[in-house]
């Protein structure tokens, strides 16, 4: 009897994907519309519009005087503090780990399909670390910097060290997934090119390994303390110190015109962030 062909039959299988992915997701967000109780008419009703001119109003003109620019100095200041050391140990959470939770590096790939063939006890450990460190990872990064800053202001007390921590900590799972996920794509015959010749494993992974995946490497954690700026300064409302918690006593004294200063001041935080950002990758 004649078999089929499963290269023949395979297409055939999945042609009614699209179709089911498409029903669900239309299913999803047609229910995800009602629980969440999205209303666009709120904007337009008499209520609402009241509510939101009152506040933009309030906002205009904004507080320039140098008292509150002054006072603002500091609390700015310690914002771009906390996004670079939460950043800096993010990147020593996230770097080992990432490593650690690299399949071709840990377990498979050229680095280990001779030094693991025929040792099972090795590659148990082996395979051991690789779900351990995939663990904290995903531990780590599904828990959001907010949570975590509430949990390390009861343990540290209030200040600007717990946003540090909350940020090293939320930021350290999502940077070592990246990481691990940029040294899974990285080229594999500079490797073996240079395994042929010798190399042991630490030469491989810096002068053929790590030089692939630098760019990539440097331009997400780059990326990664752009979004610090912006954490650092919601992590204040929760008492971690920063712009943010300038800005949770202007909302509760109603001074919006002292708000926009705030948002102003940050905006042009982010900006001079990511124009050193795109500088240093531009170098690369």
């Amino acid at each position: 009897m004649k078999e089929s062909n499963p290269s023949l039959i395979r297409p055939s299988d999945k042609s009614f994907f699209p179709y089911i992915f498409t029903a669900l997701f239309v299913l999803a967000f047609v229910d995800s519309w009602r629980r969440a109780d999205i209303d666009p008419v709120v904007f337009f009703e008499k209520k609402g519009q009241e509510a939101l001119w009152k506040f933009l109003t309030g906002m205009f003109p904004p507080d320039v005087s140098w008292n509150f620019i002054s006072l603002m100095l500091r609390p700015a200041l310690e914002t771009i503090q906390i996004s670079l050391w939460g950043t800096l140990i993010a990147v020593a959470i996230g770097f080992p780990l990432g490593l650690l939770g690299t399949h071709t590096l840990a377990v498979r790939g050229i680095l280990n399909d001779a030094e693991l063939q025929g040792a099972p006890v090795r590659r148990g450990m082996r395979y051991g670390l690789y779900f351990l460190a995939r663990g904290l990872l995903s531990l780590f990064r599904s828990i959001p910097e907010f949570v975590w800053a509430f949990m390390f202001v009861r343990a540290v007390g209030l200040g600007p060290f717990p946003g540090v921590l909350a940020i090293g900590v939320a930021y350290g799972g999502m940077l070592g997934k990246v990481y691990s996920e940029i040294f899974e794509a990285v080229n594999y015959r500079p490797l073996e090119a240079l395994q042929s010749v010798g190399a042991n494993k630490l030469q491989i992974f810096f002068y053929g390994w790590f030089p692939q995946a630098l760019p990539n490497f440097v331009s997400y954690t780059l990326y990664r303390w752009e979004c610090a700026v912006r954490a650092s300064a919601i992590l204040g409302l929760v008492g971690a110190g920063g712009l943010g918690q300038q800005i949770e006593i202007s909302m509760r004294m109603f001074n919006f015109n002292e708000v926009l200063t705030i948002l102003i001041i940050l905006f042009m935080m982010v900006a001079a962030v990511d124009y050193i950002s795109a500088k240093t990758r531009a170098m690369l």
